[in-house]
């Protein structure tokens, strides 16, 4: 069985199914932030004053046929509000996306903190764990001191020895001196 088009107007449509134009929610967003951030401007508020200003000396200061908003400016007042009503929700769209924006930036700190954290954590370990090794470890400056106090004992050991093989020479002269 074939589905009935849409498009044709020999077929009734079906009641309660009203087909509203899509739209892309990502251009949209896009589209009502960048309206959001030229209105959070020095430059819209200038040209806003401008046009306003304008406005007021057009329909005070023309002559009366072509002034086409009166003292009490009562299109001007329905235009600012008009835009007072769109200008809203926009800023409120534009401010949800930052939050979500802001929301998944710090999701990504929380998660680059952790990963930091843990890095840190295990680099504390093998730091102890080397300390804990180095203290087995001879340094330098003990190395030094045990060649320096075995330099002194060999001096020492070559000292009697020397001093031991020169009272043998003397007991060996002497004894030779006895003898002849």
């Amino acid at each position: 069985m074939t589905e009935p088009r849409r498009d044709r107007l020999d077929q009734p449509v079906e009641p309660g199914r009203v087909r509203l134009p899509r739209f892309n929610p990502e251009a949209f967003g896009r589209w009502s932030e960048s309206i959001a951030r030229y209105m959070g401007t020095a430059q819209f508020i200038v040209w806003m004053t401008l046009v306003i200003a304008g406005w007021f000396l057009w329909n005070t200061l023309a002559p009366k046929g072509l002034r086409f908003d009166p003292y009490t400016f009562t299109f001007l007042t329905l235009i600012l509000s008009l835009q007072a009503s769109y200008a809203a929700p926009l800023i409120l769209l534009a401010q949800n996306r930052q939050t979500d924006r802001d929301r998944l930036a710090m999701e990504e700190d929380r998660r680059r903190a952790a990963m930091q954290k843990a890095d840190t954590e295990y680099l504390a370990r093998e730091i102890a764990s080397l300390r804990i090794a180095l203290g087995e470890v001879a340094t330098r400056d003990f190395l030094r001191s045990e060649l320096a106090r075995l330099a002194d004992e060999l001096d020492e050991a070559a000292h009697r020895r020397d001093k031991r093989a020169r009272q043998e020479w003397e007991d060996d002269r002497k004894e030779w001196e006895a003898e002849h």
